[in-house]
């Protein structure tokens, strides 16, 4: 109960997610407070209004973040490198604060596949490597309890992202992806990730996080490998008719260009770079081990995710 939470780039939809489940009754008895870091704190009320307690961030003010960090009194921080065009910089930025102010654990949200991308043909994803190994010096940076306890989740290809082209299969009827006919990869829930994150921040060790999770580097995908036709099929199960339809990149680059969303467009990259990286076959695994002596659930899988979304609409 004593454990206090911070949690970074709040205002996008994996901040707000996680910390919606930490305020829920399940995880709530188990820390004292919640902060929440945000660029854009107009983006939080919702979230204050819930109970947690924002820090209003400016990236051109990285010494403000660590007096905000030291003042909260926070011992354990969830850092999702946000979607903006200086990520890296802005990931430096919190990892510097977080050794100013001791906060001695640390979770990364780091992605799937950032060993296997290249730097120079996926360098959005690539980039997660280099926070991933900023992040783990901190164990031997002299003067800080920060490092002493941490934990990395890389999290593969949310399954929501498909639902971005929710407007193009509605009017083409097809699930246009440009990742080739064959290869697979295996799109994982978002709420499935951050029940993963939120039962390893409340963990408790005598270093800090619990002795399961404190040097852990977690990959996390959906239970099943789809290429583009059993993906397509898997959401026609759940009663979203369409066939799925291998694109040129260009086309692809268009696609995207025309989503219906305001995310980034360092986010969007990293969409055109994971295609890639499924068409060059860097993504036919599944990785699910760690998802149910975590949880005690099972992963989402492609069917049931369809299925939850089409109940929502």
């Amino acid at each position: 109960m004593s454990r206090s939470i911070c949690i970074t780039a709040a205002d996008g939809q994996t901040g707000h997610l996680i910390t919606e489940l930490l305020l829920s009754k399940q995880f709530r008895p188990k820390f004292k407070e919640l902060f929440c870091v945000t660029l854009h704190p107009e983006k939080c009320e919702d979230l204050e209004t819930m109970g947690a307690k924002i820090i209003a961030h400016k990236h051109s003010d990285p010494a403000g973040l660590v007096q905000s960090l030291k003042e909260s009194g926070a011992d354990t921080i969830f850092m999702i490198p946000p979607a903006h065009a200086h990520k890296l910089r802005l990931a430096r930025d919190v990892l510097k604060a977080v050794a100013a102010a001791d906060i001695k654990n640390t979770v990364l949200l780091s992605a799937a596949g950032t060993d296997l991308a290249e730097e120079k043909a996926q360098p959005h994803i690539r980039q997660f490597t280099k926070i991933e190994t900023e992040m783990m010096h901190l164990r031997y940076t002299g003067g800080t309890e920060a490092g002493t306890s941490q934990c990395i989740i890389r999290a593969g290809y949310y399954a929501e992202n498909l639902l971005l082209y929710e407007k193009d299969m509605k009017k083409n009827g097809r699930l246009r992806l440009p990742i080739g006919d064959v290869n697979s990869f295996a799109p994982v829930a978002l709420g499935d990730v951050v029940k993963v994150a939120a039962n390893i921040l409340v963990s408790e060790g005598p270093k800090g996080l619990s002795d399961r999770f404190r040097g852990q580097l977690i990959t996390l995908t959906g239970p099943t490998m789809c290429n583009g036709v059993e993906l397509a099929a898997a959401a026609s199960q759940a009663g979203v008719n369409i066939e799925f339809t291998d694109t040129s990149n260009t086309e692809a680059k268009q696609l995207v260009l025309e989503l219906d969303t305001d995310a980034d467009e360092s986010e969007k990259q990293y969409l055109l770079e994971y295609y890639s990286l499924v068409r060059e076959g860097k993504t036919n695994y599944v990785s699910t081990l760690d998802f149910a002596p975590i949880t005690g659930e099972e992963p989402t899988n492609p069917p049931d995710f369809f299925k939850t979304y089409e109940s929502t609409k």
